[in-house]
């Protein structure tokens, strides 16, 4: 915290521009001495904060004389404390893109007093000088990890104080609490106790009932962020990849006639209306002999056990087999969409064989969803993306202002405030002493309070900012 540091803030290639980011009690003073405006008259030091000037960025050898070596032709933006984004004394040089030229002006700072940032070091600065607080400052990283238009807007929510408020908020109430049980217990003669626990029982009962609120849409929110782990999987020859090149709106996957084709797995991201699936093409499932297939098959197996989302792909023009029931078998505990494909053909298994097939293995326990489809006539395919919706968000996806959950440590940390929450009701419930609800609404208090930050450790902190890139 005490050096200055530099850093590209926009990526390494070519480009119309180049950022170089420079924060730190020293940062304008380094700028400075390689700094030249075009009338050379006036230096940096002498401009107000949020200001921007056009000069030069020069190699600062020869003490600025003629002799110095002009880099770049550049834009200088002049940010200082505590109104930057690092709440430090902040300088970004705005230069042409490219490696070379990005590096020469990154060079130059380093010469001059500046050292190289850390992975997520501007924004570490923003947290631990009090600028943001934790969950903040991860929506930043995740926004520049968006796949998709919720993913986007749930991190800029987030970034915009979302969590945080709901955060603060839920602590205020648990703190408030707290304070009131300590107090009496260290003053019974002023403070009484009497009546409290039915007071405290409806408020635990409205914070559980928000944290469970949160806890409910967590899971649809990390899909929407990270995508649905979804897998194709089906017999050789059922159409398998192309439907993920009708998916993906191009020729991804080798198809022939040929059983067989696919024998390792082939990966993409695809949007749907909003949505992302993280779709994988698997070898087709069948008894093979051959080694490479069969390690193929293997594969297909293994991702299918970790999927969130099944799509199993039967050829309507042919009978169902061993392959086929083994596959029955496998999807039983998985969410599972069944394609019936290639109705283009005449029909030799129906949608009544399927559904006698799989309730003769799992009965009614399962709801079976066949869709009929033709990947070669594109039919039946918006059926599917509704089905998905259905599925996993039952029927919308919202844009609303409800607080959606997306970070696992989020959610783990809600959930260890709800079970602490939980505690409180069941001591409540058994009319135990009241520092027994002092003990699990503090911690409750602490499990909210690492969200935002006040309640983690160091090795936490460097962990979450080592995933930032060079310049964020």
């Amino acid at each position: 915290m005490k050096n200055t540091i530099a850093a590209a803030a926009t990526a390494m290639s070519e480009a119309g521009i180049g950022i170089v980011r420079v924060s730190g009690d020293d940062a304008i003073e380094i700028v400075n001495k390689i700094f030249r405006t075009k009338s050379g008259k006036k230096k940096l030091v002498d401009f107000n904060s949020h200001t921007i000037h056009y000069g030069f960025i020069v190699d600062g050898k020869n003490n600025g004389t003629d002799e110095d070596e002009v880099i770049d032709e550049v834009m200088v933006s002049l940010m200082k404390a505590p109104r930057s984004y690092t709440a430090e004394d902040t300088v970004e040089i705005n230069c042409h893109g490219g490696v070379l030229v990005v590096n020469r002006v990154l060079e130059a700072i380093i010469k001059n007093g500046a050292r190289l940032a850390e992975p997520g070091e501007f924004t570490k600065r923003a947290f631990l000088n009090g600028r943001i607080d934790l969950s903040k400052a991860e929506a930043v990283i995740d926004i520049i990890h968006s796949k998709n238009q919720f993913a986007l807007k749930s991190s800029v929510k987030q970034l915009r104080g979302s969590v945080s408020v709901l955060v603060k908020k839920l602590r205020e109430e648990l703190i408030y609490e707290i304070a009131f049980i300590e107090s009496a217990l260290d003053d019974p003669e002023h403070i009484s106790l009497d009546g409290y626990s039915e007071k405290l029982m409806e408020k635990t009962e409205k914070v559980i009932s928000e944290l469970k609120k949160l806890l409910d849409v967590s899971d649809s929110g990390k899909m929407l962020k990270e995508g649905i782990n979804t897998v194709i999987v089906g017999k050789p020859n059922t159409g398998k990849s192309s439907l993920l090149n009708l998916l993906a709106g191009e020729e991804r996957a080798i198809v022939t006639d040929v059983a067989g084709t696919t024998r390792d797995v082939l990966e993409e991201n695809i949007k749907l209306h909003g949505i992302s699936l993280n779709v994988i093409d698997t070898a087709g499932i069948r008894s093979t002999e051959d080694v490479v297939e069969k390690i193929g098959v293997e594969k297909a197996k293994k991702y299918a056990s970790d999927a969130d989302l099944i799509i199993y792909v039967v050829d309507s023009s042919i009978p169902l087999d061993e392959s086929d029931y083994e596959i029955i078998e496998m999807i039983e505990d998985k969410k599972t969409i069944i394609l019936l494909n290639k109705t283009d053909l005449d029909a030799v298994v129906t949608e009544d064989i399927l559904k006698k097939e799989c309730r003769k293995r799992y009965g009614d326990k399962k709801d079976i969803v066949i869709i009929k489809t033709s990947t070669k006539e594109n039919t039946g395919i918006d059926l599917f993306e509704n089905e998905i919706r259905d599925m996993f968000f039952k029927g919308e996806i919202s844009f609303n202002d409800e607080v959606v959950i997306t970070n696992m440590r989020h959610k783990e940390a809600i959930q260890n405030a709800y079970e602490s929450m939980l505690q409180v009701k069941k001591s409540l419930e058994n009319n135990m002493p009241e520092d027994f609800y002092s003990i699990d609404l503090m911690s409750a208090y602490a499990s909210l309070g690492t969200i935002i930050g006040e309640e983690v450790g160091e090795d936490l902190v460097n962990e979450i900012f080592s995933k930032f890139c060079m310049g964020k």
